[in-house]
């Protein structure tokens, strides 16, 4: 099965749990829409339509509650342009540093597009720390845990967004065995 994905960071953590799995890097578009399903949904479609065997995309976000959920479904735009050190700026200041990542993936298998989706909660750090990880990794605490992702990425393959979403998609393949 193919991970529809330009990200080595994001295949890395899906093959520890899918083994065998394959990369496409396929460039396919991602709109800018206001859920990370719509833009899941989105990607697939065009994946398939290339690949014409079953695969799967992944979209993923980070909300954070004293911006209102932002940067959500536009992080990877927001990464890119603010990076971390941005996203400290906005929240300078901020008491409530809750946050939470969400990842979506779309998984087509041939007939019909389904998806799951993983959630992580924890908090914005005062400061980056780090150096594995990619993203926001450097700046998200989850819950539980007095290191970032970027610091403990054992423990991240463990709890995150991506993996409680693969774990929904490893589940309904095996259901339909």
């Amino acid at each position: 099965m193919y991970f529809v994905t330009g990200n080595k960071g994001k295949f890395k953590e899906a093959s520890l749990v899918i083994p065998g799995l394959k990369q496409a890097d396929l460039g396919v578009p991602e709109i800018q829409a206001d859920t990370l399903e719509e833009v899941a949904r989105f990607s697939i479609e065009h994946a398939y339509a290339r690949l014409h065997e079953p695969c799967f995309v992944e979209d993923a976000g980070l909300f954070v509650h004293a911006l209102k959920g932002f940067p959500g479904p536009y992080s990877k735009f927001v990464n890119h342009t603010l990076d971390c050190g941005g996203l400290l700026k906005l929240m300078q200041g901020e008491k409530d540093r809750g946050a939470y990542f969400e990842a979506c993936i779309a998984y087509h298998d041939g007939k019909k597009v389904h998806t799951f989706t993983g959630r992580c909660d924890g908090t914005i750090a005062l400061a980056g720390k780090g150096r594995t990880g990619f993203g926001f990794d450097p700046v998200f605490l989850p819950e539980g845990s007095k290191k970032t992702f970027a610091e403990d990425e054992g423990y991240k393959n463990t709890v995150s967004h991506r993996r409680r979403a693969l774990d929904g998609l490893t589940a309904f393949l095996n259901a339909r065995k």
